[in-house]
């Protein structure tokens, strides 16, 4: 079954989830930095004409449903956290991603959100397990790996960093937020 990306909407106490809508581009490309890209894959736009380039080719895998960049908001003012990937949704086990803005690093919101994700695409889309490819130094977001019950199964050199590879296993309850 294809839900609308209008339908999509994953929420904690602390957090609401919605899939990209050009209303986040805004908060979206003034949180992107090269201190918060470093252990990225990518590099920030070089302008946010680039940027505008970047998230308009989101839309279509968002809206047929084979990839998922989501926004991420605090429920209780709506204040822009982050971005979080759910890609190649339609393989055997698609690959989470996150980052949150530097400024509001250090409250469990990466974690969080990932494990909302997990949930929702496990009961949703019955994803059995998940990829979550991360740089080596990047403990933060290896521990949010390592939480949700990940285990390394690959090691890559990527031209900006080595990575590894976890495996998580599908996610069956929220108890755990």
């Amino acid at each position: 079954m294809l839900l609308r990306s209008t339908e999509i909407q994953i929420e904690s106490t602390r957090l609401l989830i919605k899939p990209f809508s050009a209303n986040d581009a805004d908060a979206t490309f003034s949180c992107i930095t090269h201190s918060l890209t470093r252990h990225m894959a990518w590099e920030p736009p070089a302008s946010r004409h680039d940027f505008d380039g970047v998230w308009r080719s989101w839309i279509p895998s968002i809206e047929d449903g084979s990839d998922y960049i989501f926004t991420i908001r605090q429920r209780a003012d709506g204040s822009f956290l982050g971005l979080a990937g759910l890609h190649r949704v339609r393989t055997e086990s698609p690959e989470l991603g996150i980052w949150i803005r530097e400024d509001r690093h250090r409250h469990g919101f990466g974690r969080e959100a990932v494990t909302l994700i997990a949930h929702w695409a496990t009961r949703t889309i019955g994803c059995e397990s998940f990829t979550y490819p991360v740089a080596e130094e990047n403990c933060p977001s290896r521990r949010i790996a390592e939480s949700l019950g990940g285990v390394v199964v690959e090691s890559r050199v990527t031209p900006k960093y080595k990575s590894v590879v976890y495996r998580i296993p599908r996610r069956p309850a929220t108890s755990d937020l």
